[in-house]
């Protein structure tokens, strides 16, 4: 999948540029440009729905990374943009009993930590075992969903705020940016990119609450390497955008 940031120039660039380095509090170019960046999805609302467990995640297509899964539910209350998930770069967990013993052994041998797996390496398995079969398919869950995007801190940035290609993409979302980051982004261009990202730092009684690097639960595969650089929460728990720094094991390939 090619992300859609190839595809961004001119001023559109560069207003997204300033507006991203005044959420991090410092340059782009500050940051590690040979790091593969992530955005994973998170919080309640995709297990309560059961779309953590939807078969679309194991579709051989998706798993390959030559296509999205798409999830229909309006995250903004609106009827796009839709997010789009890499099923090839996400993490899926198995759990520890009722795996038949064959395909265990598989399982073990494909794994990075644990029972935590890239789904980019559950693919091969797909020629032997049908992971939406009932005997596994009630096996695993999509642990951290990510975001379809090209591996550079930009792109993350830019899918964890539902932004696009151009200011076309900007979203009619009415939410009041928390006191301190009103006048942080004032000087924003267009002024719709300001009422944009100012869903994303509210004080979390509508929109999103920016919390920089801090994480209601916790540090998020630190132990596999991982930075948290940004990070937003819905503030009843049901929905997360996390930028990391991806660590070796869970970076994968960058998006061609």
């Amino acid at each position: 999948m090619r992300s859609a940031s190839a595809n961004i120039s001119g001023p559109w660039l560069e207003q997204l540029t300033g507006a991203f380095e005044i959420l991090l509090g410092r340059p782009l170019a500050s940051f590690d440009a040979d790091a593969v960046y992530a955005t994973f999805f998170g919080g309640n609302l995709i297990n309560e729905l059961g779309f953590a467990q939807d078969t679309a995640w194991v579709n051989p297509a998706a798993l390959r990374g030559a296509e999205p899964v798409v999830w229909d539910c309006p995250i903004f209350d609106l009827e796009e943009p839709l997010l789009e998930f890499d099923a090839s770069r996400s993490i899926f967990e198995f759990d520890k009993a009722g795996l038949p013993p064959e395909f265990e052994a598989d399982l073990v041998a494909a794994c990075f930590a644990g029972r935590l797996v890239l789904g980019c390496d559950l693919a091969p398995l797909l020629a032997r075992y049908a992971l939406a079969a009932s005997d596994l398919r009630g096996t695993w869950t999509v642990c951290h969903p990510r975001l379809v995007s090209d591996g550079t801190l930009f792109d993350a940035m830019r899918v964890a705020t539902a932004l696009g290609t151009g200011p076309e993409s900007l979203l009619p979302l009415e939410a009041e940016a928390a006191e301190d980051w009103q006048e942080a982004l004032a000087d924003l261009t267009p002024p719709e990119l300001f009422a944009h990202l100012s869903f994303f730092c509210t004080e979390g009684e509508e929109g999103l609450m920016y919390l920089r690097t801090e994480r209601s639960g916790g540090d998020l595969l630190a132990d596999e390497g991982c930075t948290l650089i940004a990070n937003w929460e819905e503030g009843q728990g049901q929905v997360e955008f996390a930028v990391v720094q991806a660590g070796e094991l869970v970076a994968g390939p960058r998006a061609s």
